[in-house]
């Protein structure tokens, strides 16, 4: 049997915790930031959890992340 690939470009742009969960960065933080409150980007500073259900959907294109 051919051996699964992790997807490049998704593994470029999410890590694994300790505990086997995936964390990612915000969106819509950089691109027209000049337009936004200091505020909102803020609060999109940082990396957050990938929500449950697109964690079902992506846990097998980055199988092999360590």
């Amino acid at each position: 049997m051919p051996k699964m690939k992790t997807h490049s470009g998704l593994s470029k742009r999410v890590k694994r915790t300790a505990s086997g969960q995936l964390k990612r960065a915000h969106a819509f933080a950089y691109h027209k930031a000049e337009g936004k409150s200091a505020k909102r980007k803020r609060h999109l500073r940082g990396t957050t959890g990938v929500s449950t259900s697109d964690f079902r959907r992506i846990k097998d294109m980055v199988a092999y992340l360590k």
